[in-house]
């Protein structure tokens, strides 16, 4: 059976043979930049953005990989054409791209030395998990706004997209004490609202004006640029500012976007229900918006995908 290809350091393999060493600082610290892209149609959603993000983060961290962002752009480009031939053609992939800090000298003592400071670069995809959203198009999100609390730009840079990630495996952990379904959605030390382990948050008040959280405080997502543009386009007032738990549960309506399903409702909000605790018209207007753009109907093709993703697994098991 053909397997999936995955780049890492310069070679091409088959996903199942690649394998960083455990002495890689990706590892051992966490020492990692990321970004994750997703396609429509088999075709790369705004591969530029995630690209130009990337280089920005390897810049701030001091990571100098030899590929240039161009190179890079190719290469994920040459990898998903190859990788989509083993999907359906109305399933998609997500695409993982992430640079450690190489090898630590820890455990490899002076025979490390020659690639202590050599970026691990690492390329590979996954068939789109849609049984993990599809429900929630209709049913919603539940978020829980748990004790730990965001990390502080001054302590790293909310711009910078890492992987040193543990504050937020326990902050959904926390969530899901409260409710097995529930995410985390953390505030800042002012209880000021931010984000979600994976995705920006946004809450709809005042009619029809959608607020999200100001960029110092949050990773700028090229999902909430995709809002961004489709609320001007829309019409709709959209602007970033502070706001609290008390001004979510008093909103009409809520929302997050994230690369794999660009946008979805959130209906309640530490068991309290968020407007009439059901997905909103602006949503809604969204969503057929972003879906006009990419030329499928997103919410669609996640419930007949999910349909299909789990028939196949059940056949299997």
């Amino acid at each position: 059976m053909a397997e999936s290809l995955a780049y890492l350091n310069g070679q091409l393999a088959p996903f199942s043979q690649t394998r960083l060493p455990l002495s890689d600082q990706g590892l051992v610290l966490g020492a990692s930049v990321t970004e994750m892209a997703r396609t429509f149609g088999h075709v790369c959603f705004r591969l530029g953005d995630h690209v130009d993000r990337l280089y920005r983060s390897l810049r701030h961290v001091g990571f100098p990989i030899e590929l240039t962002p161009s190179a890079f752009h190719d290469t994920v480009l040459d990898l998903v054409r190859h990788n989509a031939t083993l999907i359906p053609a109305h399933h998609e992939l997500g695409v993982s791209m992430f640079v450690t800090a190489g090898t630590a000298l820890i455990y490899t003592g002076a025979r490390g030395r020659s690639t202590a400071r050599r970026p691990t670069v690492c390329i590979h995809t996954f068939p789109l998990p849609f049984e993990l959203w599809s429900e929630k198009y209709t049913l919603g999100q539940h978020v829980v706004t748990p004790s730990i609390r965001h990390l502080p730009p001054e302590c790293l840079d909310p711009k910078l997209k890492a992987r040193s990630r543990m504050h937020w495996y326990l902050a959904d952990e926390q969530a899901r004490l409260v409710d097995p379904q529930a995410i985390a959605l953390l505030l800042d030390r002012n209880d000021n609202i931010t984000e979600t382990s994976t995705a920006n948050f946004f809450i709809v008040a005042s009619g029809e004006r959608v607020i999200t959280a100001p960029p110092r405080n949050t990773l700028q997502g090229i999902s909430q640029l995709v809002v961004f543009e489709l609320c001007e386009a829309l019409q709709i007032p959209c602007e970033q500012r502070d706001f609290q738990t008390y001004d979510v549960v008093n909103a009409d309506e809520a929302f997050t976007t994230s690369t794999p399903y660009c946008i979805l409702p959130v209906t309640k909000i530490n068991g309290k229900p968020i407007g009439p605790g059901r997905p909103g018209p602006v949503f809604g207007r969204l969503l057929s918006a972003w879906s006009q753009q990419v030329g499928l109907d997103i919410a669609l093709q996640m419930t007949r995908g999910a349909t299909e993703r789990l028939a196949e697994l059940e056949a299997s098991a």
